[in-house]
């Protein structure tokens, strides 16, 4: 690690001082507190950040919801004799019920910092100097600062944006869409429209390459394509979005290929995110990367001294665990003796919440072939899931279909 300069004789109100009490922060802020060390955090909008409030666990909620649906077919093989045609699902009771789960995951985020005596702070924070931060007009200074504030969706500049939500927008919904256009090919455009199809939407997911979720091995992103595509997602690809407009009370959408595609209730937003960084970065030296997000080293160390940053605000995974992991190691290594702790993300597993659900960890094959030429030799199988054996479905599935 880089060598620091001495601030052992200056006097602080806080060894640790932490922007954003999402996963990541918090997940720091106590290991600091563990330690022995004076720590705060601040955040501006709910506890929990993106992961508790409009992320994995809401999404996990809605996902487990979809496969109750999912089951719903095929309960008569299974010798239920239940109308799957005439089972009402109730939206407003579902949002009720993840809300109520949401808010007592508040409660838990609370207790559990005021038992480590962590200071929560309630505010924006800006940077004022070195080891200064200001947060509603009060001035605090800290020897270290972490920087924990997340990231949130883009939206398109084209005309009618604002007809449509972005995939924070899609947990205030208070109904089922009854025609839904998903625009965006990453995990949250194909989770939402997994969810929502399966739920009972008639679903559109428009992605602007011939396929989506291109970072993942070929043998995934194709065969999910083809099983949501068999569920009954309208998939349009190689074209993007050039605007909507609203016709009657509905949505129309034109496309840059020319096709117009009409009448959605509603349109979701999800072409990607972006880092939550207006906190005068600018005033402590704290240097961005050419696609905006905050610049650190191995270490979580900003181009800054004493100053930190990592989460979706530094762009290098944006998974929930690899933020809580590092928040950990980085104040197991500031404050419990441990310098040579990190994290190594070579192989951090990768999960979906896609219809069917898709994971991978390490190396897709054009990278290894990239890095080690004809030496990579691959093993590849399909199978149908025994669940399947009994059902319909499975028996008008060909030799060469896969079944989740």
């Amino acid at each position: 690690m880089e060598s620091l300069p001495n601030t052992n004789n200056h006097k602080f109100d806080y060894d640790y001082f932490v922007i954003g009490a999402g996963s990541g922060g918090i997940s720091s802020a106590r290991r600091a507190a563990s330690y022995g060390a004076k720590v705060a955090v601040v955040e501006n909008n709910l506890i929990g950040g993106t992961c508790v409030n409009v992320g994995c666990v809401p999404k996990k909620v809605m996902w487990n919801a979809a496969v109750h649906a999912e089951y719903l077919h095929d309960h008569a093989d299974y010798g239920f004799e239940v109308d799957a045609k005439n089972v009402k699902f109730n939206w407003k009771k579902l949002k009720e019920s993840r809300s109520g789960y949401i808010h007592r995951l508040h409660g838990i985020y609370e207790t559990n910092i005021a038992k480590e005596k962590v200071d929560k702070l309630v505010g924006t924070a800006q940077f004022e100097a070195p080891h200064t931060v200001s947060v509603e007009g009060k001035t605090y200074t800290a020897k270290h600062i972490l920087i924990a504030t997340g990231g949130r969706p883009k939206i398109p500049d084209l005309p009618g944006s604002e007809l449509g939500i972005s995939s924070d927008g899609f947990f205030e919904l208070e109904e089922l869409p009854k025609k839904v256009m998903v625009v965006g090919a990453g995990y949250i455009a194909v989770e939402l429209a997994g969810i929502l199809n399966t739920l009972g939407s008639k679903t559109t997911l428009v992605i602007r390459n011939e396929k989506f979720l291109r970072t993942f091995d070929d043998i995934l992103s194709d065969t999910l394509m083809d099983e949501m595509k068999d569920a009954g997602v309208t998939i349009v690809n190689n074209t993007s979005v050039k605007g909507a407009k609203l016709v009657n009370g509905l949505k129309d959408v034109s496309l840059s290929n020319g096709d117009q595609l009409t009448g959605f209730d509603t349109i979701i937003w999800a072409i990607g995110r972006e880092p939550n960084i207006e906190l005068g970065l600018d005033k402590v030296g704290v240097a961005l990367k050419k696609d905006g997000y905050i610049q650190v080293d191995e270490w979580q160390a900003t181009t800054a001294p004493y100053i930190y940053a990592l989460g979706d605000v530094v762009g290098t995974a944006h998974l929930t665990p690899v933020a809580i992991a590092d928040g950990r190691r980085l104040s197991d290594r500031l404050f419990g003796g441990r310098p040579d702790c990190k994290l190594i993300y070579d192989l951090v597993p990768t999960v979906i919440f896609s219809h069917p659900p898709i994971g991978t960890i390490g190396l897709t094959e054009s990278k290894a072939r990239a890095l080690y030429k004809d030496e990579v030799k691959v093993y590849s199988t399909k199978f149908t899931n025994m669940y399947h054996a009994p059902t319909q479905k499975n028996k008008n599935c060909n030799e060469t279909c896969l079944r989740w």
